[in-house]
């Protein structure tokens, strides 16, 4: 399979790099700051489901782990699986929130941007949570 058009959103949080990772990775947090995603996130074994436009998703999450990693896995409706690289890292004393955005097959580049426009909206939120939050 050729590589698709991607596009790596990032936001600078002035919060800790560990606080941030301790908020991000906890799906039940994803609804205060991923409104992109969807609504109704509840679990399902050892998965969440979402209620999206697209329908009922599927999600996966890394285990926790020590390097900032947040990728997860977003299974389609119809099956199809979106992989989606995301990390935390150290920027100073503050962090640096990357999330990388591919382009599906057969998805329009307007789609696409509109997508990337809805995850640059939720990096923002997270980091507006963050950085009102008690230091």
């Amino acid at each position: 399979m050729p590589t698709r058009d991607s596009r790596t959103l990032t936001v600078r949080i002035e919060r800790d790099a560990g606080i941030v990772y301790a908020f991000a990775s906890q799906p039940e947090n994803l609804p205060r700051w991923a409104a992109g995603l969807g609504r109704g996130l509840t679990r399902a074994g050892e998965g969440w489901l979402v209620e999206s436009p697209l329908g009922r998703l599927k999600l996966r999450f890394a285990p926790a782990n020590a390097y900032g990693v947040l990728d997860h896995a977003v299974t389609l409706p119809d099956g199809t699986e979106v992989d989606v690289p995301m990390r935390v890292v150290p920027n100073a004393t503050g962090a640096e929130v990357m999330f990388t955005l591919f382009r599906q097959p057969a998805m329009s580049a307007e789609d696409f941007e509109r997508d990337a426009g809805l995850v640059a909206a939720d990096l923002n939120t997270l980091k507006g949570l963050l950085e009102a939050g008690p230091r």
